[in-house]
């Protein structure tokens, strides 16, 4: 059973999942790192939701920054999402991020901030852990 799902976009946000890791390292927490597309993997992510026991999501993101919000509009549990610098300094993907419609809340952090996400990923799980 893993705790935290930690979903890039991209390849390319590989330094962004690693300071996320980092912090779940730490913690009693377990985790599972992918590698899936909003755009390019629409099926994959699908059936990574549906099969993955995580009781937190962690999506990495840039541009267009969909990923959040689509597992967002796929599962009830929480998820946060790291905005990623690649365009614009980030501020595309952490306006995207925050633009939620209702019904699909994702919290966000800062741009290329994968410590907070863990940070934040960790009090939801020890609130969960204490109910």
């Amino acid at each position: 059973m893993t705790d935290v799902a930690v979903i890039m976009g991209s390849e390319s946000d590989r330094a962004i999942a690693n300071r996320t890791t980092s912090i779940l390292d730490e913690s009693k927490y377990t985790y599972d790192v992918q590698v899936i597309s909003a755009h390019r993997n629409p099926d994959t992510l699908d059936e990574y939701i549906a099969g993955s026991s995580a009781k937190v999501f962690i999506a990495i993101a840039g541009l267009s920054a969909a990923l959040p919000g689509v597992i967002a509009s796929k599962t009830k549990k929480p998820v946060i999402g790291v905005p990623v610098s690649a365009k614009m300094m980030g501020l595309d993907a952490l306006l995207s991020i925050a633009q939620m419609p209702p019904g699909v809340p994702v919290a966000s952090v800062g741009i290329d901030n994968g410590a907070n996400a863990a940070h934040l990923a960790i009090r939801i799980l020890d609130l969960h852990e204490r109910r």
